[in-house]
């Protein structure tokens, strides 16, 4: 099972969170500036494999190998293994083709998402509440895609990118789901350790699907992207050590000043005002979601902290 709070030191759990949003959005950033160098499946690879030995060595400091690597339901581990890759090669994908604040902000309708899949397929009852936030959600994502898909971009690559990003993002929402079964029989070690495990050897599987030689440069951005998502996903965890999901649940929204501020200085990307405003109906939505569940007595973001954003 998921580890119990420890202390109620919510400064840290906010420190931790925070710096753990800004390194993902950085490893982001990496991606997508060596998306022309190596192909998707190939970041993949750097990113799962050069987290391991963080994660393993952080398993081992606490204490938690034997719980790291003991299953419960491995084939849960397997469908959360592909679905997982499958969202992280996915986004990769559509780093290369969109700027990283359209990225991020697609990205944010992940728990609108969730909450259609657990009334389909976990047999949730939403209400009028939640449908209401579902609603405003869906618009604020048509608000985003809308001048990409309908603005004559699909010769730059733009309108592929954000079909991609979106499908990224159902798979992220069906990771949630399933993280949701996994965490009433496995611990929260085993969740994270072979997550990582699955994803370095199915991104191995695109090998003979052009992988390239890439300059030493690139070779160190990528093994830094993996360190860092794998620094970053220990700082997600210990985080709700320390506070409740739901209180930290609103500081993922934090990304998108880090993606703003990244895509400016690194890519040179101005967000536009239409895609400001669908992200702020996403968030909004997002936010009435997070006060529906904290009302109901639930965590809403103890799934998305194993998840990891974006896989």
């Amino acid at each position: 099972m998921a580890d119990p709070m420890i202390s109620h030191r919510p400064m840290l759990a906010i420190v931790l969170k925070t710096s753990a949003i800004g390194i993902f959005v950085f490893m982001a950033a990496i991606i997508k500036a060596t998306s022309d160098a190596v192909p998707p499946g190939q970041a993949v690879f750097f990113r799962s494999l050069f987290a391991m030995p963080v994660i393993f060595g952080w398993l081992a400091m606490r204490g938690e190998l034997s719980q790291g690597i003991r299953v419960t339901n491995p084939w849960g581990h397997v469908r959360r293994g592909v679905l997982g890759t499958t969202a992280m090669g996915l986004n990769f994908w559509g780093l290369g083709l969109l700027p990283l604040p359209e990225v991020t902000a697609i990205g944010f309708a992940a728990p609108i998402f969730t909450v259609i899949l657990a009334a389909a397929l976990l047999g949730e009852r939403i209400r009028l509440i939640r449908i209401s936030a579902v609603a405003m959600g869906l618009v604020g994502v048509c608000v985003i895609l809308l001048p990409t898909l309908g603005g004559g971009s699909w010769a730059d690559g733009a309108a592929l990118g954000a079909i991609v990003i979106l499908i990224a993002t159902f798979c992220r929402s069906l990771v949630q789901i399933q993280i949701r079964e996994l965490v009433k029989t496995d611990h929260t070690a085993a969740i994270v350790f072979w997550f990582s495990m699955t994803a370095t050897l199915l991104s191995l599987a695109t090998l003979p699907f052009g992988w390239t030689w890439p300059g030493w440069e690139v070779v160190g951005l990528l093994i830094l992207a993996g360190l860092g998502g794998g620094v970053a996903q220990i700082m997600v965890t210990s985080s709700f050590r320390f506070a409740p999901a739901s209180m930290l649940a609103p500081y993922d929204y934090s990304s998108m000043l880090f993606a703003i501020l990244l895509g400016y200085v690194w890519f040179a990307e101005v967000p536009t005002w239409t895609m400001l405003a669908g992200a702020a109906l996403v968030v909004a939505a997002n936010g009435v979601v997070i006060w529906r569940e904290r009302q109901l007595g639930r965590d809403p973001g103890k799934a998305r902290s194993m998840a990891g954003p974006k896989g």
